[in-house]
């Protein structure tokens, strides 16, 4: 369902959609900084382990992604709005992921490994129930090629800052070492700030009366769950099946997805033994998203100009420029690389901004040529797509500290890592990030909508549905 009017958006629908990324941004950006470091360095789990826990919690999204955003299309058609969903997700992810930080202290290897498995599955879970309707949003909330420009712009301006938030206050709330005291405290006080920023992006959720609403075909209420979720595939299968332009956006986006969950993941190992500074992490990134911030409108001047998807691959080039241009740590560490960083930071702004703004204007395309309500499938084909290339970063740089030798340890040890081991944290954070960002340009060349496609006033529905109604635009 697309909204009806080209009316600008308000300032407070604006601030309070952009709120959400407070919640996305903190839950994207601290379990792939910290949780791979809490396993290996805190819990002694074996790397490989590691990887395979972050990696397994993650990619139950793809199961769960797809089910959830059919669902939030049927509870569309039946209250006219999304904001149940999203208020479940909001109020249980702070209790949820204080959990994942709560392992007990006494606890092995193995129990510690399960715990966190299970806690972060859960997490996860009430996560996805906010993330996949919160990005159906934007095509509901305004009608316009630059109108969606404008507030993605906002909401990954605010992705910045909590990127920034998490990713220097997280360590620096869990403290020194790594006490699994310290951990708790970081999930707990960054659980409440993550469900706080969700809780209020839920309220910006527009209602329809009942009836309004145009939808696919939904199941009767006696539909069994295992139905449901075969319907709710098949609404994800046939959304890649007929959307070209969804289908090469999400690949390039996986991609990157992949690289920077890759760099996410590296930073606390980058700090510690490559600069071999713990603080280094915040510096690092204050040194990604300050400029991430100051260049946001720059990016959203260029859309305009030339184009979103232009602009797009701009800022992936830069970015793999900037990823490049940290090989020397093999070499000669030291402070200089926070001046590549920085240059990431700036392309990074692009890499968000641009890619999200693109997804609503491919959910509206889609509903002008084969109806209306299926914002949630493509939401959750997306969400999946995303948290699994994240997951599969931190997947990388485990296999990366797998196979170079790297040596887990308690919370109350030390370990001197071989050099192979240090080597490989620095290419995983330079080298393949580069590779999988420049790979990620084969299919966006191949993207194809223009904005002429999403603001041109004539609809064009198949014969055989029935007319939207009230709808003017897209």
């Amino acid at each position: 369902m697309t909204t009806t009017t080209t009316t600008r958006l308000s300032r407070a629908t604006i601030a309070g959609y952009a709120a959400g990324s407070v919640g996305t941004g903190g839950f994207g950006t601290l379990p792939g900084l910290v949780l791979l470091v809490y396993l290996t360095d805190a819990l002694a789990v074996p790397a490989a382990v590691a990887g395979l826990i972050v990696t397994g919690a993650k990619v139950w999204d793809v199961l769960i992604d797809p089910f959830i955003g059919y669902g939030s299309d049927r509870d569309l058609a039946r209250t006219g709005s999304r904001r149940r969903f999203m208020t479940v997700g909001a109020l249980a992810l702070p209790v949820l992921f204080a959990l994942t930080f709560a392992a007990p202290a006494g606890a092995g290897p193995t129990a510690a490994a399960i715990w966190v498995l299970v806690a972060f599955l859960l997490a996860a879970t009430a996560f996805s129930l906010f993330q996949v309707p919160y990005i159906a949003l934007p095509a509901e909330l305004d009608a316009t090629y630059d109108g969606r420009t404008r507030l993605l712009a906002w909401r990954v301006a605010a992705l910045a800052f909590a990127i920034l938030l998490f990713g220097a206050g997280g360590p620096a709330l869990r403290g020194g070492g790594d006490s699994t005291t310290g951990y708790l405290v970081m999930g707990v006080v960054s659980g409440v700030v993550i469900g706080a920023g969700m809780l209020v992006a839920s309220r910006v959720a527009p209602r329809r009366p009942r009836g309004e609403a145009a939808a696919p075909a939904t199941p009767p209420p006696s539909t069994t769950a295992s139905r449901a979720w075969a319907l709710a595939v098949r609404e994800s299968a046939d959304a890649l099946r007929r959307s070209r332009p969804f289908r090469t956006l999400l690949v390039a986006f996986f991609l990157q997805a992949v690289a920077t969950g890759l760099m996410l993941a590296g930073a606390a190992y980058v700090a510690r033994y490559v600069l071999q500074d713990e603080a280094a992490v915040s510096y690092l990134f204050a040194a990604l998203i300050a400029p991430a911030l100051l260049c946001m409108p720059l990016w959203t001047r260029l859309a305009r100009r030339d184009g979103k998807e232009r602009g797009f691959v701009v800022a992936t080039v830069l970015f793999a420029v900037a990823a490049l241009g940290m090989i020397p740590l093999l070499w000669v560490p030291g402070a200089w690389v926070y001046v590549p960083t920085a240059l990431a930071g700036v392309a990074y702004a692009g890499m968000q901004a641009l890619p999200l703004a693109m997804l609503p204007d491919v959910i509206a395309h889609d509903a002008r040529t084969h109806g209306e309500g299926r914002g949630g499938a493509f939401s959750g084909v997306w969400t999946a797509g995303e948290t699994t290339g994240m997951a599969l970063g931190a997947a990388v740089l485990s296999l990366v500290l797998g196979v170079t030798g790297y040596v887990s340890t308690r919370a109350d040890e030390v370990a001197t890592q071989p050099a192979a081991a240090v080597d490989g944290i620095a290419l995983a954070f330079s080298v393949v990030p580069a590779v999988l960002v420049l790979l990620s340009l084969v299919p966006l060349v191949r993207y194809g909508l223009r904005k002429g496609d999403i603001d041109d006033t004539a609809p064009e529905l198949p014969r055989d549905h029935p007319a939207p109604t009230d709808r003017s635009r897209d």
